[in-house]
């Protein structure tokens, strides 16, 4: 049946902007999404209280990639996953084959993970939590299903490279306040998991649409900054927690549109409240309902090129304790407290010595003029975006031009990277936490600086090029 007059001539009119709405579009966008949820029951990662393997899924978990090529053919890709984080050795594993299949350069690689804490356990040669607890065909699995994760997160690189069209970026922002500061002061000192609305936090949603030329979403990048840990201990079934519940909400809402989620500097930040999958889907979907709501108003369009900045550099550890006092700790009444001395007498009596740096990997993006995305290692707390957010928004010329996005969990997600306030007021995230990990201990006074400070260094070397 020919379609009425008037409908004929939109349609054909269409068909003759197209091309040109095609060829003025700055960006060419490519979007991917791989299941990663196991097939069988496994150990779960995120908290050290459970006892058993997982029991069945509420939802798949993904990797998910965007592909971007800027008008000089620069391209670059962001992984954003339903993981608890890539260690250093999987990211350089995924790294070197995304070089050597797609040409994609280090700096232009980004994996970022929610650090879902009821997703599959990893493979970490860092990580010391269930030492002992794991039969032999279960770390059989872990490694398996690792080794798996990392094929699939190359291959939706690549999906994501080869799906590059036409599009438009635009950037905005909206607000959730369901992540509350997890860190209070008590007699005794202070004491974490427990919600202090009066500490500091980010209720920040920075979000990245992505259009084709015609207008349609194609996809929306959107981050927060809160631990995926509104599911406890006793919740067994896979689940992205409530960044999963947002993705799946957005998907949802926008058929044929990808949904991915950026975890922010939520090392000392947690969903309140807590405790149930309702909760979960419940911060969920005010997320989502945050962005789609927010998506519907102006957003600040992003133009090229695209500039990126990688460098590893070493931060260091505080003194570590002797080794008498390792000795001392053997006899702890805490478990993990044990197995780390235990590991770090083993150590020294391999090396001599315990590490004194860590190699910190840190990128950046820099959109044109419009938008700077800084991508921090590690479970870095809140001080770090408020902090980096006011000093690079400051920075700019003329002052407040463009935004900045500040990401975290990128790439090495190995210990909390805690600021100078956190590390001078102690408690889990300010040192504690390292004895879950081959870590000789708390990080030194001047970490914070020296991290930001090299956020800056980068920063300048990418607007300036």
């Amino acid at each position: 049946m020919r379609p009425p007059g008037g409908v004929l001539r939109f349609l054909c009119a269409l068909a003759l902007i197209a091309p040109a709405l095609a060829a003025e579009a700055p960006w060419k966008a490519g979007l991917a999404s791989i299941p990663i949820t196991p097939g069988k029951s496994m150990w779960m990662a995120g908290f050290g209280a459970r006892t058993k393997p997982s029991e069945g899924a509420l939802h798949e978990l993904y990797v998910k990639a965007l592909a971007l090529e800027d008008r000089t053919g620069r391209r670059a890709v962001l992984v954003t996953s339903d993981l608890v984080g890539f260690s250093a050795a999987m990211t350089q594993l995924i790294a070197d084959q995304a070089r050597r299949r797609y040409g994609l350069p280090r700096d232009r690689l980004i994996l970022n993970s929610s650090h879902t804490h009821s997703g599959p356990l990893l493979a970490n040669p860092l990580s010391i939590w269930l030492t002992g607890r794991l039969s032999a065909e279960q770390e059989r699995d872990v490694e398996e299903y690792t080794r798996d994760v990392e094929q699939k997160v190359v291959a939706v690189v690549g999906a994501a490279l080869a799906d590059l069209r036409p599009a438009r970026l635009s950037f905005g922002h909206s607000r959730a306040t369901f992540g509350v500061n997890r860190r209070i002061k008590t007699e005794s000192g202070w004491a974490s998991f427990r919600a202090n609305p009066d500490g500091p936090s980010d209720p920040d949603v920075p979000f990245l649409r992505l259009d084709s030329p015609e207008g349609r979403l194609r996809g929306v990048v959107f981050g927060y900054a809160c631990h995926t840990s509104t599911l406890l201990p006793d919740n067994y079934r896979f689940s992205g927690d409530y960044a999963g519940f947002a993705q799946e909400w957005l998907e949802k809402q926008h058929p044929g549109a990808l949904a991915l989620f950026v975890a922010g500097c939520g090392g000392d930040i947690g969903a309140a409240p807590r405790g149930t999958v309702e909760l979960a889907r419940k911060h969920g979907e005010t997320l989502a309902a945050a962005v789609g709501g927010a998506m519907d108003g102006p957003a600040m369009p992003v133009d090229g090129p695209l500039k990126t900045a990688f460098e590893v550099f070493p931060v260091a550890f505080a003194p570590p304790p002797s080794r008498a006092e390792f000795q001392a700790r053997l006899q702890h009444k805490d478990v993990y407290t044990r197995q780390h001395a235990e590991e770090m007498l083993r150590m020294l009596a391999r090396d001599g010595r315990l590490p004194t740096v860590y190699p910190y990997p840190l990128q950046v993006w820099q959109f044109g003029p419009d938008l700077t995305l800084v991508a921090l290692a590690g479970k870095a707390v809140v001080d770090y975006a408020l902090r980096l957010k006011k000093e690079l928004s400051r920075d700019r010329v003329p002052p407040g031009r463009g935004a900045v996005w500040v990401a975290a969990y990128s790439n090495d997600v190995f210990a909390y990277i805690p600021s100078l306030r956190v590390l001078k007021e102690g408690g889990y995230e300010g040192g504690e936490a390292t004895v879950g990990a081959r870590l000789p201990g708390p990080f030194a006074p001047d970490i914070e600086e020296r991290i930001i400070g090299k956020v800056h260094e980068l920063v300048r070397k990418v607007r300036r090029r």
